[in-house]
């Protein structure tokens, strides 16, 4: 079905979680700009937020999140009282403004907490924003999953559970230092199950060292047997000159760029014959998920998280290198759990970078959402010239298309979505108005 252009493929490109993305980031945007920020806030203001646990019982190799071991227990509880006093502080900013319709737990992994602690942070979240029996997901890391998690997760109305999942085959699970049996996967699925937690996604990885086709297509076998609700299939990216920990991978044990365009082909269909539905370039949803539904309908939205039906405008960020969006500001908190803690034990709000976005880089993160989230974008008919010009080689290839005057990615073209989507982006595009 997709044509290889490997050519296209070469050219890193953003995954685009946010426009402007995270390389544009600057200093000059910090604390003073979040709360003038959340003093716009108006009351009725649908409000998701994210907790960010920077912590993991054990350090995957590959893994490119902000986290550390959590065997200190005395920095993990300062960070845990730091964490507690920012959601207080943000939320006497807002002062009730808002409503809270979704929470989501991330890391690192939130399970490296005890279950009692989730319970403490779940309970301040309630307590000092306005909340009313809001959706709540969490990040799993299955090897610290125990069944005293799963009566917690219950009682405390978790509507989702995502577990890091990567790979079923043991020989790739020793190459990134994350031993999994598949059947302790099996356990930690039922056990939730048995909890009337249904709402699961795996995030599955392709271009793991000494991953083949039919590695992959083993664990995309027992992927669609456990049948989650949802499954991310991300490529895995080599970057060891900023991420040190990847440096225990071997590089030469890599699949080569073919092979990885093979891997995420067979898995876009695998798991399309299996009826689950696309959603962008590397989420799958169940006929019946909301996020499913929500592609349907083109009302896909794309966070931090990757692609969701989430729709609220505002998006607070808690933790150390938590992310905070408004329609026209994007802010992050110090990356360090340290001096994060010193700041928000001073009474400050944590934002130390982030960039401000006008009416044009607003109506470019329109385009490239569009693109990503619904695989089209309306340029009008004063657009469309400039457009076709800056695109003529991806129309050439068949990666593109036009209808009227709206851009569609071609189902051939699903690989390189990001790489069109890239063509609006101020910095690293070609078009020069929208």
């Amino acid at each position: 079905m997709w044509t290889y252009h490997p050519d296209l493929l070469a050219k890193p490109v953003p995954r685009y979680t946010s426009y402007p993305t995270a390389m544009e980031f600057t200093d000059a945007v910090g604390a003073d700009d979040y709360a003038q920020a959340l003093d716009r806030v108006e009351a009725a203001t649908p409000i998701s937020l994210y907790v960010h646990i920077p912590f993991c019982e054990q350090i995957c190799w590959y893994c490119g999140c902000n986290t550390g071991a959590s065997g200190r227990k005395q920095r993990l509880a300062d960070y845990l009282v730091a964490l507690r006093a920012e959601i207080a502080l943000v939320a006497r900013r807002l002062g009730g403004r808002g409503r809270i319709q979704r929470i989501a737990f991330g890391g690192g992994s939130p399970n490296a907490i005890a279950p009692v602690e989730l319970v403490r942070l779940l309970d301040r979240i309630l307590t000092v924003f306005d909340a009313h029996r809001p959706e709540v997901s969490i990040e799993l890391d299955p090897r610290g999953f125990t069944a005293e998690w799963a009566l917690v997760l219950a009682a405390a109305h978790v509507t989702r559970v995502s577990l890091g999942v990567q790979t079923f085959a043991p020989h790739v699970q020793a190459a990134i230092g994350r031993i999994q049996p598949l059947s302790h996967i099996e356990r930690v699925v039922a056990a939730l199950r048995l909890r009337d937690i249904d709402a699961i996604n795996f995030d599955l990885m392709y271009g793991l060292p000494g991953q083949t086709l039919a590695d992959l297509d083993a664990t995309l076998d027992e992927a669609i047997r456990l049948a989650p609700s949802r499954i991310a299939l991300f490529g895995y990216a080599h970057l060891p000159a900023m991420i040190p920990r990847q440096r225990r991978i071997d590089a030469t044990d890599l699949p080569d760029q073919k092979l990885r365009f093979e891997q995420a082909a067979l898995g876009h269909r695998r798991l399309t014959d299996a009826g689950y539905v696309a959603v962008g370039f590397d989420h799958f949803a169940r006929a019946d998920d909301p996020l499913a539904v929500a592609a349907g309908e083109r009302r896909v939205n794309r966070n931090f998280q990757g692609f969701t039906e989430d729709d609220a405008p505002v998006l607070l960020g808690f933790g150390a290198s938590a992310i905070s969006r408004f329609p026209d500001l994007i802010v992050q908190n110090e990356k360090r759990a340290g001096p994060y803690r010193d700041l928000v034990g001073d009474g400050r709000l944590a934002a130390v970078r982030g960039i401000a976005i006008d009416d044009v880089q607003q109506a470019r993160g329109r385009h490239i959402r569009d693109l990503l989230c619904n695989g089209r974008t309306h340029v009008g008919p004063a657009g469309e010239a400039p457009v076709r010009a800056a695109l003529a080689d991806y129309e050439r290839r068949g990666v593109i298309e036009w209808d009227a005057d709206d851009l569609v990615i071609r189902d051939e073209g699903l690989p390189y979505s990001r790489h069109v989507a890239a063509q609006f982006d101020s910095v690293r595009g070609s078009i020069l108005s929208v």
